[in-house]
């Protein structure tokens, strides 16, 4: 009886079923949600002239912290020496201690996470410290330091579209893609855990977007928002909260499976970020290949590929061969990520 039941449905009800955006379990999608963990207000970026810091959150009021030497990374990092500290919430404050012990990249215990491959990375000093509303104290043989809560913003965020260039999403419609949703109260285009891609087919281009990647604490690696833009339905620049990490291939920024980012960019989760790719098609004479497609990237303002040459597709591709027209892609894959303000200018 209750097969049947549904077709006895309203018409408003059953479209609502229909246009609803989907539910996943342990998920924030907005600063707004009334049941985000209070660890949220904690992770994040902290710096001061001399350090830079990397707060992740863990869940259940567990953190880890990658504290780097000369600020954060694209702003004054030395590009060699971190610090790890493990985080715990007690009362209204974080108590920081050194990351001791056996430790395993991206681990799902807490007390055996670490942000880097290398365990103990270089550079590794044991601090203590804590952290308290927006300030976060360190210390070291007596010897202390205190970084500001910092809130950094990409320098391309908001861009307008340039002359001549083709809007493929500013919030008003969603007329230029396939799939997807377009939420009227927020204005932003939704996966639902589904790919989205363009009506259009292009070839070279310079692409502007902007995604905010969804707050899962209790997920690791992979299972944090994972996303990615597809140049030409073909290429695969890996959306990922990566934030405090190696910026891995497999990582937000990373060409899939074929190059590391010069240096991991990714902002914390529920932040607005920029991708600006510039972009250039293989090229295919008598059914042979003679140029690979070729990549610059900027991930919020920061050149993370410089005019890298692609030696070939990437994992989830269309099947046609290089050289091809084809579709900017934004995938799905199960998790829910938001996008705007997205236009294309042909070269």
């Amino acid at each position: 009886m209750k097969i049947f039941s549904f077709f006895f449905l309203p018409l408003f009800s059953i479209i609502s079923l229909w246009s609803a955006p989907k539910s996943f379990q342990g998920t924030y999608t907005s600063i707004k949600d009334p049941q985000i963990p209070e660890d949220f207000k904690f992770q994040g970026e902290y710096s001061n002239n001399n350090f830079g810091a990397q707060v992740i959150g863990l869940d259940k009021g567990a953190f880890h912290v990658v504290l780097y030497k000369g600020g954060l990374p694209g702003t004054g990092w030395d590009g060699e020496n971190r610090s790890l500290l493990d985080g715990k919430l007690i009362g209204s404050e974080v108590k920081l201690t050194p990351a001791i012990g056996k430790r395993k990249y991206l681990a799902q215990s807490a007390d055996q996470f670490s942000a880097t491959r290398e365990f103990p990375p270089k550079g590794h000093l044991l601090y203590n410290g804590s952290i308290q509303s927006d300030k976060l104290f360190i210390k070291k043989n007596e010897k202390s330091h205190v970084l500001n809560k910092v809130v950094r913003k990409s320098p391309t965020l908001g861009k307008k579209a340039p002359k001549g260039a083709i809007v493929l999403f500013n919030g008003s419609n969603k007329k230029e893609w396939q799939g997807g949703r377009l939420d009227k109260s927020t204005k932003l285009l939704n996966t639902d855990g589904k790919d989205i891609r363009s009506v259009r087919k292009f070839s070279n281009y310079k692409l502007h977007l902007e995604f905010m990647l969804p707050y899962r604490p209790a997920a690791r690696g992979q299972g944090r928002g994972n996303s990615g833009l597809y140049n030409i339905d073909m290429y695969e620049n890996q959306i990922l909260d990566s934030f405090g990490l190696e910026g891995l291939n497999n990582e937000c920024g990373g060409i899939y499976s074929i190059k590391n980012s010069d240096i991991n960019a990714c902002f914390p989760p529920l932040s607005w970020q920029t991708y600006d790719v510039d972009f250039s098609n293989a090229v295919v004479k008598d059914g042979e290949k003679i140029k690979n497609a070729r990549i610059t990237v900027r991930l919020n303002g920061i050149v993370i590929h410089d005019q890298f040459e692609i030696p070939r597709k990437t994992g989830g591709s269309r099947p046609d061969a290089e050289g091809t027209s084809g579709s900017i892609k934004l995938q799905g894959h199960g998790n829910p990520l938001q996008f705007r303000n997205i236009w294309i200018l042909e070269k």
